[in-house]
């Protein structure tokens, strides 16, 4: 299967055009199934999309965690147990 992205500017700025290649096997397939396939194909992009910026934000707080320095075990429940016992 080949793909073929093709960006298209709308002057307005609300959406941009994309288009794609697919075999022509896979068109007369699809026309079997009654499905937007617009939508279908806009909602997969959204999750691939969403999926890396998770990835991104995440390789950003890895990043970030490496510079802080490491913690005894208990040190938190110490200082829970600190702050409750100054009530």
């Amino acid at each position: 299967m080949f793909i073929y992205l093709y960006y298209q500017f709308v002057i307005m700025g609300v959406n941009e055009v994309v288009s794609f290649r697919i075999p022509k096997e896979l068109k007369e397939k699809m026309k079997e199934i009654n499905t937007n396939w617009s939508e279908e194909i806009r909602k997969f992009i959204e999750a691939k999309v969403r999926e890396h910026t998770r990835k991104k934000k995440l390789e950003e707080i890895d990043e970030m965690l490496r510079y802080i320095p490491k913690t005894e075990k208990g040190t938190a429940a110490k200082y829970v147990r600190e702050d409750r016992d100054s009530y």
